[in-house]
């Protein structure tokens, strides 16, 4: 190990203007210029986004364009699709019901009403007689009639004082009764005094025998009622609790009159509360249609509606219900909107549309939506649209998605093309830039740099020859202080020489095998003088017998004179620099270690770059271009080695240097 210790005996005397010479010429270099402008940027962004967002917009306006022609194409293709359709609907909405005679009998009015709702044909229906007045359902209540015999009378007067007695009376009366309307009444009346009499099963008996005779189906009430339906449901309601296996039998009888519009001469509004009643009882599907359908007519006659007189659908007086005739007038048919387009559509039969189109009524006041056609229904449905609506028009647009595609395809290599030549101008312009700024800085650092050792040198020499009688001493102080400025001068001028081809790729290496500690040796030669200055202590520790590594010699030994010139600029007063070489799994490790101020975490990843200095020290030794570090780095990258850097600050710094050791090495 070959050890170099600096003196210990302190500084070397010095004139007593050395100090000041020192303040003056120990400045700070330059700093680097800054980085490319933000408004550069800016204005590439600006080149880059402009165009961009226009090819798209115009991209997407095509796409658009393409997408609407297409449509409008595919409506064009349907539009006399859909006026067909329109003249079938009237044609089938004329001609739906072969016209037939006016009723003239309520029996024919209701079995009508009947035969319409149940086909379906209206939600439901209003007979008129050929006067046009309603037949059925019948309004006009008939005129009130009731027994004057003696008989009755007392029968009735017995009621409040003895129903017993009035029940009774009531009996006897119905047994000589002559024709069905008084014994059917008697009968009647006798099972209301059984039941205020508490006697609810000779009740039940009573009702009953109504329901089985026959010959009272046809009679009414005073008030123009059938006396059997009646009796029926006060039968039902004994029956569910004094004979529950009789209440089938009753409750179907009900049904059968209730629903019979052939045979049961019901009036309207005792057929509401019958069928209102049997659906409360026993709910049931059938009888719920048919009392809406009487439920809706007789709304639509209490509204005092003037009956339209041609066959087009016209709104009522009430909302959402719409109505028509048929038969010449002398029926008119009622729809409610939610209910009218399925049976619009019946009327017309098939469509002939694809199964993914399909055709909508729209009522007046409605919006069409998406439909891709639509046309006014006509004088059938005056204010109706008809409509076509695509729910998926994707299927119908593959065209214009083709298109889209090469459209998108096209922006695109629109958008790479400028983006490309964006970024050929950027790192054009940031190259120039670069190159201004290297070529600025360079001649400001070289500047400064070379006057600060010959204003140095020149104000020594000055000084020597002012004096008219120098002293040997000084004079030799004055000499060595000059040598260290004319070295100083050598190396930095090297360094600009280096730089200088390494920028012009004009650096050749003279590449051999040789001892690594041939270089080791070499470059603790080159800096012994300055490593044996006060305060100093500089260690060599290189194993023996290091192996041969293919390395210009020159070159790699420059490479850690600069690493060693910087430990020594970068240390304090008190300077420990140890300088190692070892031998490491096929390669040869140089490491140069040193007390000095250290490096930030944030400089140690860029201590490398040209013309980056991290420190400003102003002790003696400072100054650079910050090149070396540089050098450094492209002498071992040239080597194919690794240069690695371990720092803290003020804990001193570690330089590492791995160089592959020669193929012919053992």
């Amino acid at each position: 190990m070959l050890a170099v210790r600096g003196r210990d005996a302190g500084p070397a005397r010095e004139p007593p203007f050395l100090p000041s010479v020192r303040i003056i010429f120990r400045q700070a270099p330059f700093g680097v210029s800054r980085s490319p402008g933000s408004w550069l940027t800016l204005m590439l962004l600006c080149v880059v986004i402009v165009p961009t967002i226009g090819v798209v917009w115009f991209m997407r306006q095509a796409v658009d364009n393409e997408r609407l022609a297409g449509r409008q194409k595919l409506a064009e293709a349907y539009h006399a699709h859909l006026a067909g359709l329109r003249s079938r609907l009237e044609e089938n909405w004329n001609r739906r019901d072969p016209a037939t005679p006016p009723a003239r009998t309520a029996g024919e009015a209701a079995s009508r009403f009947a035969s319409l709702v149940r086909s379906g044909a209206a939600d439901a229906v209003v007979v008129l007689d050929p006067s046009g007045a309603p037949l059925y359902p019948d309004t006009a209540t008939p005129p009130e009639t009731s027994s004057t015999s003696p008989a009755w009378r007392e029968a009735e007067a017995l009621e409040l004082k003895s129903p017993a007695a009035a029940a009774a009376a009531f009996g006897r009366i119905a047994r000589d009764a002559d024709d069905v309307d008084t014994r059917a009444r008697a009968l009647q009346a006798q099972a209301r005094s059984l039941l205020r009499s508490g006697d609810r099963a000779a009740a039940l008996t009573v009702l009953t025998a109504i329901l089985d005779d026959t010959r009272l189906a046809p009679a009414i009430d005073p008030q123009g009622r059938l006396v059997v339906p009646n009796a029926g449901l006060l039968a039902l309601e004994l029956a569910r609790e004094l004979q529950p296996d009789g209440v089938s039998a009753i409750r179907a009888r009900l049904r059968a009159d209730a629903v019979d519009y052939e045979h049961a001469r019901l009036p309207a509004p005792q057929r509401r509360f019958l069928l209102r009643e049997l659906q409360r009882l026993d709910p049931d599907a059938t009888v719920a249609a048919l009392l809406a359908a009487e439920d809706l007519a007789a709304a639509y006659l209490a509204a005092d509606e003037q009956p339209a007189r041609d066959t087009a659908l016209r709104l009522s007086a009430l909302p959402d219900l719409w109505q028509s005739v048929a038969d010449g007038g002398g029926t008119i048919l009622l729809h409610r909107a939610e209910a009218l387009p399925g049976r619009l559509s019946t009327v017309l039969g098939p469509t002939g549309l694809p199964d993914d189109v399909r055709l909508e009524f729209v009522a007046p006041g409605h919006e069409t939506g998406d439909a891709l056609v639509s046309l006014p229904a006509g004088a059938l449905l005056p204010g109706w649209r008809l409509a076509l609506v695509v729910p998926d028009l994707r299927r119908f647009e593959a065209a214009a998605d083709a298109r889209a595609v090469s459209y998108a395809w096209i922006a695109a290599l629109v958008v790479l093309t400028i983006v490309v030549f964006a970024s050929l101008a950027w790192g054009l312009v940031r190259r120039q830039t670069a190159l201004t700024r290297l070529r600025n800085d360079l001649v400001a650092n070289v500047t400064h740099e070379l006057k600060t050792p010959l204003a140095s040198m020149r104000l020594l020499v000055d000084t020597l020859l002012q004096s008219t009688t120098p002293d040997p001493q000084t004079t030799r102080e004055y000499l060595q202080l000059i040598a260290t400025e004319n070295l100083r001068l050598s190396r930095l001028i090297g360094n600009f020489l280096t730089f200088s081809r390494i920028e012009r790729n004009k650096y050749s290496f003279d590449f051999h095998d040789v001892p690594a500690g041939e270089i080791v040796t070499a470059a603790a030669a080159a800096v012994r003088d300055k490593m044996q200055a006060p305060g100093c202590r500089f260690e060599v520790d290189a194993a023996p017998d290091l192996p041969r590594i293919p390395a210009d010699a020159d070159a790699l030994a420059t490479a850690l004179i600069n690493l060693l010139d910087n430990a020594w600029k970068y240390s304090g007063a008190d300077k420990a620099i140890t300088l190692t070489a070892r031998a490491d799994v096929g390669t040869v490790r140089f490491a140069v270690r040193d007390n000095g101020i250290g490096l930030s975490p944030r400089d140690t990843r860029r201590i490398f770059r040209r013309f980056v200095q991290v420190h400003r020290t102003p002790h003696a030794g400072g100054g650079g271009v910050g090149l070396g570090l540089s050098i450094v780095e492209f002498i071992v990258t040239a080597h194919r080695g690794t240069v690695q850097v371990e720092s803290a600050p003020d804990r001193g710094s570690t330089f590492t240097i791995a160089i592959p050791v020669a193929a012919s090495s053992p």
